[in-house]
């Protein structure tokens, strides 16, 4: 059974747990997928309703985008718990001879590059709520827009939380090549989204 089908209650009682996942990574994703089923929810909240007839397209747009990236980071939390696993396999592999130690740290170095992949996906689609969370503020039912509120602030956790996954990891790899590129796309998603949450907590705010 993928971890996202059993009961939340067993979910929290595996991530307190000793197994080394899942962790931060997939509650990063599950933080993202709170966001944009928040998202979904302020335009189901508006779909049909009177008095938001001239927004019903792009509400019907910003659905189809926030359920979208649900899925996505739902799919996500499943995908970070099978990277570190991962890691964990090519961790336990024998090394005896020279030979196997060669062996063992090519497969932890790759794995690790999959470890980091992984969570730095999961950023890439938390800003990609975040960037649905004013729209949703603006246009949506006016009743929800605390919601709305509380979807960037979902989103930007999982950003962030995401984040840390990604630079522990690329503290144990050797490519630096690929631990520039990664940290350069990383600083670029993370760049200018505090000011971002801001804005967008405060015109919710401005709005209770």
């Amino acid at each position: 059974m993928n971890l996202t089908d059993k009961p939340v209650t067993t979910f929290l009682d595996e991530l307190a747990s000793d197994a080394p996942a899942p962790g931060g990574g997939s509650v990063a994703a599950i933080s993202g997928a709170l966001g944009a089923a928040l998202i979904s929810m302020v335009c189901n909240l508006t779909i049909g309703k009177k008095g938001y007839e001239e927004v019903q397209g792009d509400i019907q747009d910003l659905l189809a985008q926030s359920e979208e990236l649900r899925a996505k980071l739902t799919n996500l939390v499943e995908e970070d718990v099978k990277a570190y696993t991962g890691y964990s396999v090519a961790a336990k592999k024998p090394r005896g001879s020279d030979e196997e130690k060669a062996e063992r740290a090519k497969a932890m170095q790759s794995a690790l590059k999959n470890a980091t992949d992984v969570p730095l996906s999961i950023a890439e689609t938390a800003v990609k709520v975040m960037d649905l969370c004013m729209p949703a503020a603006e246009k949506g039912n006016k009743w929800a827009v605390s919601d709305a509120g509380v979807a960037v602030l979902m989103a930007e956790a999982a950003l962030r939380s995401a984040a840390l996954n990604v630079l522990i990891n690329l503290g144990s790899l050797k490519d630096q090549e690929f631990v520039a590129d990664r940290r350069a796309r990383l600083e670029s998603l993370l760049e200018g989204k505090g000011a971002m949450r801001d804005e967008i907590y405060d015109y919710v705010v401005s709005k209770l």
